[in-house]
């Protein structure tokens, strides 16, 4: 099996997503700011809304992977259960007699419930203990509510713990606690699910700090990395480091974004939709700077250059005159407004054809006047964790700008 991505634009063949389940019911108004939502989702209706983001994508001959059943699939490994049946019993919350319980209790489970458990937690309420085996002081002391094993609700955004960068898969690493546990999953996939045996890694999760969010194939061989609340600098130079060793790209452009819940990686404010135009923040765009980092001749540390403009350093780095760029919302306070509601994080499914949120409408209006078609989808409940088409989707397939297609017609 070809696994392949070189751009944001070339035509997508597959993509790895994560249908929202249990873990989103397990939000309440005392864990939700901890665990990264504004808001409490209606479930019923958030799956709703991704099953029809799914049939989009089906409908345009997209081969969709569901990271659960994929999951459930690897840990029919022997390694692979074990693996990851040990890294959460590792938490040093537990004490050594609710280990012992929890270890008890996931030992019970298939492949399929064990990974409904480590993707929607295990509550205090539903972890088997009896007077003949009690949990112990910690599991005593804990409220009622509280879960053993913390639930997922951000693996809904695919896009942030793993990335394609041309045939290697980057596992990334995490900077919110509350996510972090989220790479062991993807990491265990990538190494002992079949249709995964032989991928070659470009970044692991005991890493610096990297998410996929922050990361941009801007045209082959051309990655610009955003830094600010989640992708540290260490991140962005050990990924140039990475890919530059693997021969995987040529410029790495690093790009400093508002350390704020707004932006919170650069595809909130950018993305690309054709391979010479981006769909932009215009309240930022003319301040966004970049420095380009080249990589070094026989061993040489890579050379950084800058900062510039980030749209000239892109348009130089891509080889092109200029960058269209497509504002989101058609006045400051619109743009605001589309912007905190995933207006620029459309996931392109070839070029000029993208997939954005339909509430957006002055966003998708500029981008239809440009020649850019844009397929909308409801987004009320799915946005309640900050992530559009792009966040919640990982591309594994693409066809390649620089080789032509990978795909069957």
């Amino acid at each position: 099996m070809t696994h392949y991505v070189d751009s944001e634009v070339g035509r997508l063949g597959t993509v790895l997503l994560h249908r929202p389940g249990p873990e989103l019911a397990r939000l309440t108004p005392r864990n939700n700011d901890s665990l990264l939502f504004d808001a409490i989702p209606w479930v019923g209706r958030a799956q709703e809304e991704h099953d029809a983001f799914a049939a989009a994508l089906r409908e345009r001959g997209v081969e969709v992977l569901y990271l659960a059943t994929l999951l459930a699939e690897t840990l029919a490994v022997a390694d692979a259960r074990a693996e990851l049946t040990e890294h959460v019993l590792r938490s040093p919350r537990l004490g050594d007699t609710l280990r012992a319980r929890v270890a008890d209790h996931l030992a019970y489970l298939d492949p399929v419930a064990l990974a409904d458990v480590l993707t929607a937690g295990l509550a205090h309420e539903e972890l088997r203990i009896s007077p003949e085996r009690p949990g112990g002081l910690v599991y005593t002391l804990m409220d009622r509510h509280d879960f053993v094993i913390d639930p997922l609700p951000n693996l809904l955004f695919t896009r942030d713990s793993s990335l394609w960068i041309g045939d290697r898969v980057g596992v990334t690493s995490l900077a919110m606690p509350a996510r972090r546990r989220e790479t062991t999953l993807t990491d265990a996939i990538y190494r002992h699910h079949p249709r995964f045996a032989g991928t070659e890694f470009v970044y692991r999760p005991h890493l610096e700090h990297l998410e996929g969010g922050d990361v941009l194939l801007l045209a082959p061989g051309v990655l610009a990395v955003g830094v600010g609340e989640r992708t540290t600098p260490a991140g962005a130079e050990r990924l140039g480091r990475q890919v530059f060793a693997a021969g995987l790209a040529h410029t790495i452009l690093v790009v400093p974004i508002a350390q704020e819940r707004a932006t919170m990686h650069l595809d909130t404010v950018c993305t690309m939709v054709d391979a010479d135009a981006v769909l932009m923040y215009p309240n930022i765009a003319s301040t966004l700077s970049a420095y380009t980092v080249i990589a070094g001749a026989d061993g040489e540390d890579p050379r950084v250059d800058g900062p510039a403009p980030f749209l000239r350093a892109a348009a130089d780095a891509m080889d092109l005159d200029q960058l269209r760029v497509i504002d989101t919302g058609l006045d400051p306070v619109t743009a605001e407004r589309e912007q905190w509601d995933d207006g620029n994080n459309t996931l392109a499914l070839a070029p000029r054809l993208c997939v954005g949120y339909e509430r957006n409408t002055a966003t998708n209006a500029q981008l239809e006047r440009a020649g850019i078609e844009v397929i909308p989808i409801a987004g009320s409940e799915l946005g309640s964790g900050r992530g559009g088409p792009r966040c919640m989707s990982c591309p594994i397939v693409r066809d390649s700008l620089k080789e032509g297609p990978l795909i069957n017609a």
